[in-house]
């Protein structure tokens, strides 16, 4: 039988073998400096191509409030109330504050309804209420292309926030929580919002009249929890409506804000 050679003691092997290269090691560790340096550059270059969409999309949706008559700031008062009532619903400071972003793209798919349609005085006839209508599906389509987090919650609010909690609202008659939070938040402060401002067919109405129209739809159009809360704070959210008014903040400080 063929003896296997004995391996030598530890202490009897070269050192040169024992012990790490010492130009591999600095090797390896420009390596890894390198690596976490382009992984920097990859987060930032990525944040920034993030960013630019976000602004692109919240032009769009100004364009397409404009359309409505607006002066835009609708849409960035949207952003700033949605987030203080998911906080006052007891949502986490990050979900609100995606919401304050997502929120004002809500009416995006405006941009595609004719002029003859949403500035139309008067009722709408069968017709006109359908092109209507089809804002939500489109709002969605538009925003639903990307899967950045804050995108999708905002083609999650485009498509349903013209959903009712009885189950009458469009476009796929949802009803009570199978809406989305982020839908039925942003449905409570866009109504309160367009009751309180000039629209191409009537004149604002006084907060506490938008305020009784909110409390009559509790249960209705809307989250009966969600309304009883905003409610409860009417007067902060209305404070912080007005403040929006006044200081009219850009998208950027929208985007950026804390």
């Amino acid at each position: 039988m063929t003896s296997l050679p004995l391996l030598e003691p530890a202490s009897q092997v070269p050192p040169d073998t024992r012990c790490f290269d010492e130009a591999a090691a600095a090797q390896m560790e420009r390596f890894v400096r390198d690596f976490g340096r382009m992984y920097r550059e990859r987060n930032e270059a990525l944040r920034e191509v993030t960013r630019a969409h976000h602004a692109a999309l919240l032009h769009l949706s100004a364009a397409a409030d404009l359309k409505d008559d607006d002066t835009g700031v609708h849409i960035v008062r949207i952003g700033y109330l949605a987030e203080a009532l998911a906080l006052a619903l007891g949502q986490t400071v990050g979900y609100a504050r995606m919401l304050r972003k997502a929120a004002p793209m809500h009416d995006i798919g405006k941009i595609g309804t004719p002029d003859s349609v949403l500035k139309k005085r008067g009722k709408l006839i069968p017709e006109e209420r359908q092109t209507m209508n089809c804002h939500a599906a489109m709002g969605a389509e538009i925003l639903g292309r990307s899967n950045i987090p804050v995108f999708r919650m905002a083609a999650e609010v485009a498509l349903t926030h013209h959903e009712r909690y009885d189950g009458q609202g469009y476009p796929a008659g949802l009803s009570g929580e199978a809406i989305p939070l982020s839908g039925r938040i942003t449905a409570v402060v866009d109504f309160f919002d367009a009751l309180t401002m000039d629209r191409v067919y009537r004149p604002a109405f006084a907060v506490p009249v938008a305020l009784e129209m909110l409390a009559a739809e509790r249960g209705r159009a809307f989250d009966p929890m969600i309304v009883d809360t905003f409610l409860a704070h009417a007067e902060a959210i209305d404070a912080l409506r007005c403040k929006i008014t006044q200081e009219c903040p850009s998208f950027d400080a929208l985007i950026d804000a804390p």
